[in-house]
């Protein structure tokens, strides 16, 4: 529940980019974060967990219950913009 919280105050830094993805339905997960989006390139899951071993995080899109597309090794300042790639941009 606490890496949820911490996943959200970091999307909150940008919260222009983060209400064009149609974001809704945050679901706290064990160690981070899962929430719907309805963007241009993904409409579905975001799945956000952090690897504590790493100290990064690992994003993913779901759609019908199919992994779709997997960043790892994701830093901490970059999240947002890695996010925006896979559901709104190229």
């Amino acid at each position: 529940m606490e890496m949820a919280r911490y996943i959200l105050s970091i999307l909150r830094t940008q919260l222009i980019i983060v209400f064009s993805w149609g974001f809704h339905s945050p679901v706290a997960m064990e160690n981070g974060l899962r929430f719907l989006v309805d963007g241009r390139q993904h409409r579905g899951w975001v799945e956000v967990k952090y690897d504590e071993g790493a100290d990064l995080f690992r994003v993913r899109t779901i759609k019908d219950g199919q992994v779709c597309k997997e960043e790892t090794d994701v830093y901490l300042d970059c999240l947002v913009r890695v996010i925006d790639r896979m559901v709104e941009t190229k």
